[in-house]
């Protein structure tokens, strides 16, 4: 069943709040229009970044051998990384010659959900309904039900056993005669199941402190270790615990620089760090590509962000003009809107400003080239334009 709060706000309350919001206005243009500068930088930089490696970067034939030639060399190698390392997870009996080995716990849980309702009233006051509920789920971490509106569930949630969850990565993985360093170990993927062998005095172990004597640990088909009264009808306070490994080997495309029989990210002339770690048989062009793609999409995340929080900022700073009005609510809302269509208009045009000063300033003979194709476009329209009217 639904829990309902309801909270009112005077009409001065909300002009105080609206003219406070001016500097949260000011605080959110700053930091969208810091964002976009930045992300222009960043973008230039990385594409450099990648042309300048695409540039002097050579294939690496041969990774059985280490070749004192590729030394210090940008290059593209494919092969199989492998590791002798075992990986230990004692608390649940597993040992595995694997890359990765990685533990995931999940918690049944109360979860909250809110939703607002918000009602303008003659004289410039706001009533504000907001209504709660409640379901049960898996999580990632102890919901803290304490802080819960609806009596009836605050504080109910519990956990039979917290477990940590862990990561770990093999410390010596070999690609040929090579060896990968950490930061490319970390990003070999392809997770497959692990299933635990557990022990009865390890289960006694994960069931200490529990008095229930309905809950037991249970290992399913999948892998996953159960603590719980019954796996398949899940109680608050349930937990579930399940293992992925990267196991050895893996086929590995690299694009990274050779330093001392192993590898390193590649620095260009700007002094932009680049590397690319892919699984399977990947082309240099094919991977190239992706980054590429990469980027371009990082590029206009950043710019989207930007842009919204910038728009955002001129909402909150002009937000007191359709506050004050609040006393008639219908009133109030068309002034809104036309509040709300101005703060994105100004916004839109202030964000592609300062792109644009941005590619001056990072591009400048691509920005003055394009502002004369610009300035030419404008010309022959005009003078076309000045013709017909003689003509």
């Amino acid at each position: 069943m639904a829990y309902q709060e309801t909270t009112r706000q005077s009409y001065g309350s909300k002009v105080k709040n609206s003219f406070q919001g001016i500097l949260w206005g000011i605080i959110l243009i700053l930091a969208g229009t810091v964002i976009l500068w930045w992300n222009e930088g960043r973008a230039v930089k990385a594409s450099d970044a990648l042309k300048d490696f695409q540039k002097n970067y050579v294939e690496l034939p041969d990774i059985n051998t280490v070749d004192p030639g590729f030394e210090g060399k940008a290059v593209h190698a494919t092969g199989v990384a492998t590791t002798a390392d075992t990986l230990r997870d004692a608390q649940f009996g597993i040992a595995v010659n694997a890359m990765k080995l990685v533990r995931n716990v999940t918690y049944y849980q109360w979860t909250q959900q809110s939703s607002s309702e918000r009602k303008d009233k003659l004289g410039g006051s706001t009533e504000t309904t907001t209504t709660y509920t409640y379901e049960a789920a898996w999580c990632d971490v102890p919901v803290n039900s304490n802080e819960f509106k609806d009596p009836d569930y605050k504080g109910k949630n519990f956990v039979l056993r917290a477990v940590d969850g862990l990561e770990q990565t093999a410390s010596d993985v070999s690609f040929g005669a090579y060896r990968l360093s950490p930061g490319i170990i970390a990003r070999i993927s392809g997770e497959e199941p692990v299933y635990p062998s557990l022990t009865e005095t390890q289960k006694k172990q994960l069931l200490a402190n529990v008095s229930d004597t309905t809950v037991a640990v249970t290992l399913l088909d999948d892998g996953t270790v159960y603590i719980g009264s019954d796996p398949y009808t899940p109680h608050i306070g349930d937990v579930r615990i399940s293992f992925t490994q990267v196991t050895s080997p893996k086929t590995v495309s690299l694009l990274q620089k050779v330093v001392n029989g192993t590898f390193e990210s590649y620095v260009a002339k700007n002094g932009k760090s680049f590397s690319k770690v892919e699984m399977g048989t990947v082309s240099a062009q094919n991977m190239l590509e992706h980054q590429k793609s990469a980027n371009k999409t990082m590029l206009w995340l950043f710019r989207i962000l930007g842009i919204i929080l910038v728009i955002a900022g001129n909402r909150s700073l002009l937000n007191f003009i359709s506050t004050v009005f609040a006393v008639v609510p219908f009133v109030q809302k068309i002034i809104g809107t036309g509040v709300g269509l101005v703060a994105a208009v100004v916004g839109l045009v202030w964000s592609i400003i300062v792109i644009a000063v941005a590619w001056v300033a990072h591009r400048p003979v691509l920005a003055i080239v394009l502002l004369l194709i610009a300035a030419a476009l404008i010309y022959w329209l005009v003078s076309r334009s000045r013709k017909r009217k003689l003509n």
